[in-house]
């Protein structure tokens, strides 16, 4: 093999694998969307679970469409707001996984 075909073939490895990530994430933001809806819990803003989903599907991307780190990044973020949305707030006084008294 050639180099020039050596670096094709990673190239496409990696493109297949940052593919497989953005997937992965993006069927896990839908569940997780429908898990707190159907347990009646708050999902946080919608905008932030249909932007995610946008910049997935949009073709204008901060970096081109064979690399989907960008698209990863968006996604882990809105996993991470929905997340967050859910999890009660912790304070050094309650100690974590107590609901703090703000007031």
């Amino acid at each position: 093999m050639s180099d020039l075909q050596i670096v094709l073939a990673v190239g496409a490895v990696l493109a297949a694998l940052t593919l497989g990530a953005a997937i992965t994430l993006t069927v896990r933001l839908v569940r997780a969307r429908g898990a707190l809806r159907a347990a009646g819990l708050p999902t946080g803003k919608r905008w932030v679970f249909w932007a995610a989903i946008a910049y997935l599907v949009l073709p204008v991307d901060l970096l081109p469409d064979p690399v989907y780190l960008d698209d990863i990044g968006v996604l882990l973020l809105a996993l991470r707001s929905m997340r967050a949305a859910v999890e009660p707030d912790t304070d050094a006084d309650t100690g974590p996984g107590k609901p703090s008294i703000r007031g």
